[in-house]
């Protein structure tokens, strides 16, 4: 069992950075891959960033590549999102998740979850 708990969000300018992290805790952590999702207001709720349980691979979403990115150190049992070149789009509640064998851009196979952390970027 994993609970997960994020923090790290707030209000910045556009162009800013931010970083995420999300606190882990459970005997298993490091066998578990990670991703980060976010639902704005009236959106579903969209993949953002993925890393491996080993940390060797990562995937992005389209819109999010070269601006975030995504690591774990397994010794602290924390999950980081780097956020750069923040913009308005951006603005949404982020959420980590973690799930038993390879990353996965499809929340519904995500078995455990954070709380969210609020990330808003005014223009």
């Amino acid at each position: 069992q994993v609970q997960l708990v994020e923090s790290g969000g707030g209000l910045v300018q556009a162009g800013g950075s931010l970083r995420l992290s999300c606190a882990a805790s459970g005997r298993t952590f490091s066998s578990y891959a990670m991703g980060w999702f976010r639902q704005a207001p009236g959106k579903e709720r969209e993949f953002v960033a993925a890393v491996s349980w080993s940390g060797a691979t990562t995937s992005y979403a389209d819109s999010m590549k070269g601006r975030f990115t995504i690591s774990r150190d397994n010794a602290k049992n924390t999950v980081y999102l780097q956020m750069n070149s923040l913009k308005p789009e951006d603005t949404a509640a982020y959420y980590c998740a973690a799930k038993a064998g390879g990353g996965s851009q499809y929340p519904q196979t995500y078995a455990y979850w954070g709380q969210g952390t609020q990330v808003t970027v005014s223009s």
